[in-house]
């Protein structure tokens, strides 16, 4: 029997609520684990912190998220490679297997001069983790397009030793996300499920509200050889209540859970 594929809460997912709360609403709705977000919110970068939640509501962290974003910049150092470093250290003690890692921003000169060498050497040290390089988009503004990232958005176009699926990055760049992981291959490690409709802009739905091939990808992972996990991260900062947002947060699971059964079309 092939193995049940954790699904994941990430932590971004219950934005504005803190990190804290990740953790008691995936105990409540059934998550298998947590992604954690590591961000400005102090709990996300405190492993002994992590490590309490997980114990006390009976749910692990499987993935951790290095700080990338705009807003981490500042997170643990401005120092990048520090930021990395601290991410995997973190991901060691709380016996996470999975970094999810972004690619440099352009500004970042000497970062992404060395980064594909630099997270290969990151790897060697920390042998038993996975740094997943995600799937990014151009960013529209004003009618005009830009890519803030280098060499570029799409990480499979550089080659990493594994990567980070993101289907609602995947709608903002007009990507098709069953090619994306085609070219991921083996290589595919982590999923972050989420919808978007192809406006262009970084959406996060709930999976099934939007365009994009949710099911069709969660169905085909077994026939990928697929042994990672899918983190649930979408956007909940817009509901009205606590309800609310567990409302969306367990459609999201059960849609995960039901579409990650299903056979794909190729095996039925």
């Amino acid at each position: 029997m092939t193995p049940r594929v954790p699904v994941l809460l990430s932590s971004s997912s219950v934005f504005p609520e803190p990190t804290a709360a990740a953790f008691q609403m995936a105990a409540a709705l059934g998550y298998d684990g947590v992604e954690v977000m590591v961000w400005t919110d102090a709990v996300s970068q405190d492993a002994g912190a992590l490590r309490g939640l997980a114990a006390h509501y009976g749910v692990p962290v499987l993935s951790v998220h290095a700080p990338c974003l705009l807003v981490t910049q500042r997170v643990w150092s401005a120092d990048p490679w520090e930021r990395l470093r601290k991410a995997a250290e973190l991901a060691e003690t709380l016996e996470a297997p999975t970094v999810v890692v972004h690619p440099p921003f352009t500004w970042q000169r000497d970062y992404a001069r060395n980064f594909a060498d630099g997270l290969a050497e990151v790897g060697r040290r920390h042998g038993g983790l996975r740094f997943a390089v995600e799937n990014m988009y151009p960013v529209r503004m004003a009618g005009r397009q830009f890519v803030p990232y280098v060499p570029g958005w799409d990480p499979t176009d550089t080659g990493y030793d594994a990567y980070t699926l993101d289907l609602s990055h995947c709608a903002a760049s007009h990507t098709d996300a069953l090619a994306m992981a085609d070219r991921m291959g083996d290589q595919l490690a982590h999923v972050h499920l989420g919808d978007g409709t192809g406006e262009g802009r970084d959406e996060h739905l709930v999976p099934g509200r939007g365009t994009q091939p949710c099911a069709e990808l969660l169905s085909s992972l077994a026939g990928r050889g697929f042994t990672g996990s899918v983190a649930v991260e979408v956007a909940t900062r817009g509901a009205k209540s606590r309800a609310v947002r567990e409302a969306d947060l367990r459609a999201a699971l059960d849609f995960a859970r039901q579409h990650l059964a299903a056979p794909s079309p190729v095996d039925a």
